[in-house]
């Protein structure tokens, strides 16, 4: 089984491509499961149809020990298996710890041996890299890490702290990091920009999705582009961002 997390500064596009990412390995014929790991609750959403589907925290809030697998586990486009881990009741409780609960919860409750993913992809903010959002880089949850960013300062500087974390973390036989995803926004400099960050952390860009008009209408349609722009030169890269994710796997599943 391939487990990866995808990280990235709020609004920088991770989880529409996390969400296409999943679309194109499903595909491929891979059984994907996607995992929301941001409060917001919205990572699975264009899988959807733009729909939002019952968070693991709010639902064991409900149910306690009674939830059921089948309450938060749902299939989305091309058969990927949506959860939300979600976040606490605004001001009250810690995001990072709910995340925490949330896999645990999953792991408890069987997930992975019940549903059987080839794949599994977390899809994680990345503002603060503390608590609950470093889980997904531990031990026994993703392998790899990927960062996605654009050539903005402040998308840099985010993507920055992940990719430290990530080397903080790998003398204790956590995820490495697996590489950059560049998603332009047209900056001037952008190329080099995310070169010299992923120079910096010995890595390199493993794909690169230019600004266009498809995904953002995607978007707005709570679709993926593999539904409503198939042939596009978007749905090309983004199904060559997922090959170069299991291509650095070394193809296996």
């Amino acid at each position: 089984m391939i487990k990866l997390a995808i990280y990235g500064k709020g609004g920088i596009g991770k989880s529409t491509v996390a969400c296409n990412v999943s679309a194109a390995l499903a595909r491929r014929g891979l059984r994907v499961m996607q995992i929301g790991c941001d409060p917001k609750a919205d990572s699975t959403s264009l899988l959807r149809g733009g729909e939002r589907i019952p968070t693991v925290l709010q639902v064991s809030r409900e149910k306690e020990n009674a939830l059921e697998l089948e309450d938060v586990v749902f299939e989305g486009a091309f058969g990927v298996c949506c959860v939300e881990a979600g976040g606490p009741v605004p001001g009250l409780g810690c995001a990072g710890r709910g995340i925490i609960n949330a896999l645990e919860t999953l792991e408890k409750k069987g997930a992975f041996r019940k549903y059987e993913p080839d794949v599994v992809i977390y899809d994680v903010l990345g503002d603060v890299v503390c608590g609950g959002f470093s889980m997904p880089m531990r031990k026994g949850y993703a392998d790899k890490v990927f960062v996605v960013s654009s050539g903005e300062k402040m998308s840099v500087y985010a993507a920055g702290n992940i990719c430290m974390a990530v080397n903080n973390f790998k003398g204790r036989g956590y995820a490495s990091l697996g590489g950059i995803i560049l998603n332009r926004r047209g900056v001037e400099g952008e190329d080099e920009a995310a070169a010299a960050l992923a120079s910096d952390f010995g890595t390199s860009v493993i794909a690169d999705i230019d600004r266009c008009a498809e995904i953002p209408a995607a978007d707005r349609a709570g679709k993926t582009v593999f539904e409503l722009f198939p042939e596009s030169a978007a749905q090309a890269q983004l199904e060559a961002a997922a090959k170069a994710i299991l291509d650095s796997f070394g193809g296996a599943v």
